[in-house]
């Protein structure tokens, strides 16, 4: 499935990227919680007399991103085999299809939101290695049927080469960021990859910066959508897009209720065997129950300044997949 619109050619050079890794040399403070805080712009909005949901729980919003956080650091180990247990292995599909929606082109960086493990990361890397082999192989078969002079000719009127694309994982959580950068380092992912502890509502990155922002199964945590939303937006190039994999709402009646049985009676379970933890992913089922529909969330997108905004539903739509351009 090819992307719709494509990020303008220049976006995709190498400069950005260049300049994105050494801004972030500085920033890779997967061990260091005091360094989490200083990257982060605080404010206060009185969220202690505010409250929110926490699954099926209302709390005030002041104590929601910590709870979260230990949802997480509880089940980071285990996150990516609960994936595996939890989908019967479809997550992988999901986030395939993320990738081919995408399309991204080699030279573009990307900026992985709640991106904890780098599956996302991962994949991208992959996929734009792919796409520059695909274009080197076709670029050498053209250049098998040239004459000299237009060889000669190709050479002088090159543009100059498009850089390497560099993938960024940026998650609150450090025991998630710990397992993810241990996964890269045994997948022989080297500086075209970055970590960096960053809160989705405040990202310490500077404005107009990636060209792709994606929030895989994560934006559903966040205390405030919106903001998370707006930081997105800022982050990202003029011609940037956003994406986001999530859960979303079943339309099939019959499929909506088998799907309500094997969450709230299955997904537990299986967290207390594999994980030994019943209470976080009894949290994570409720939290899929709370997160907006697919229309609902496609009008806060497009509120947050997103342009040709869409969705494309996956396995009847317990998942969907949003995307929109900054232009």
């Amino acid at each position: 499935m090819a992307a719709p619109f494509r990020v303008v050619a220049s976006t995709l050079l190498c400069g950005p990227c260049r300049l994105l890794h050494a801004r972030l040399r500085s920033r890779i403070v997967v061990s260091s919680p005091s360094c989490a805080i200083s990257l982060q712009r605080t404010y206060s909005d009185g969220s202690e007399d505010k409250s929110t949901h926490f699954g099926f729980e209302t709390v005030p919003e002041g104590q929601k991103a910590e709870r979260v956080y230990k949802v997480f650091e509880s089940v980071a180990q285990k996150y990516d085999v609960m994936n595996d247990a939890m989908s019967l292995g479809i997550h992988r599909l999901w986030k395939d299809s993320l990738l081919h929606i995408m399309n991204p082109q080699p030279g573009a960086c990307l900026l992985d939101t709640a991106g904890g493990t780098g599956d996302i990361s991962f994949r991208f890397l992959d996929y734009v290695r792919s796409q520059r082999g695909r274009q080197d192989r076709h670029a050498a078969r053209s250049n098998q049927t040239l004459s000299w002079q237009q060889i000669t000719d190709s050479y002088a009127s090159a543009e100059p080469g498009q850089g390497e694309s560099r993938a960024v994982v940026c998650d609150i959580n450090k025991e998630m960021l710990k397992v993810g950068k241990q996964k890269a380092e045994e997948l022989g992912y080297g500086t075209d990859l970055s970590w960096v502890v960053g809160d989705a509502e405040e990202l310490p990155f500077d404005d107009d910066l990636f060209d792709v922002y994606t929030i895989a199964f994560g934006i559903r945590n966040v205390t405030h959508i919106e903001q998370a939303l707006q930081e997105a937006h800022r982050v990202l190039k003029p011609g940037g897009r956003f994406m986001c994999l999530e859960f979303s709402r079943v339309s099939n009646p019959l499929l909506s209720s088998l799907y309500d049985a094997y969450s709230f009676q299955v997904i537990p379970v299986l967290g207390e065997v594999i994980a030994g933890d019943w209470k976080s992913y009894q949290y994570l089922v409720e939290s899929i129950r709370r997160f907006p529909d697919q229309e609902t969330f496609k009008g806060m997108i497009e509120d947050a300044g997103f342009f040709r905004v869409q969705y494309f539903n996956l396995t009847g739509g317990v998942v969907a997949i949003h995307s929109g351009f900054k232009l």
